[in-house]
């Protein structure tokens, strides 16, 4: 099946692998929220034991090698009115939402220090936004 739509995680290569895992869930599990239309219904077994769905999407995953390269992808992703979610380096050191919004809200789109990117919509959008970096290895 082809989707319309794409749904692409960018992640800072450096980062540890835990903090990237960390960083790729938190993002993913946003546009899940936003865009109830991405998730698909509950599984159900043969037993008649419900499980949560998935999002319907397939969800790929970059990596950014440099600061500039995933601001790069940010800036060209809202030049094109793509839906993005954002993971900031401060946030590694907060313990909750408000801290979270308290951290964010500390900078412009130019001096966030991303770490992780989330971006969704239209898959020609999201090619042409995400061109240059390469999948996750």
């Amino acid at each position: 099946m082809t989707y319309d739509e794409k749904i692409a995680i960018v992640l800072r290569e450096d980062l540890p692998t835990w903090q990237k895992l960390n960083v790729a869930a938190f993002l993913a599990s946003s546009v899940a929220i936003r865009f109830p239309e991405t998730h698909g219904a509950e599984f159900v077994n043969a037993s008649g034991s419900a499980y949560l769905p998935f999002v319907k999407h397939p969800m790929l995953v970059y990596a950014a090698n440099t600061q500039e390269e995933i601001q790069r992808a940010f800036k060209r992703a809202k030049e094109r009115g793509l839906s993005i979610g954002i993971y900031t380096e401060p946030l590694f050191s907060t313990k909750n939402e408000e801290e979270n919004h308290i951290e964010i809200a500390k900078c412009t789109d130019e001096t966030h220090v991303l770490v992780g990117i989330i971006v969704y919509g239209e898959n020609r959008k999201v090619n042409k936004a995400l061109d240059g970096l390469k999948f996750h290895q």
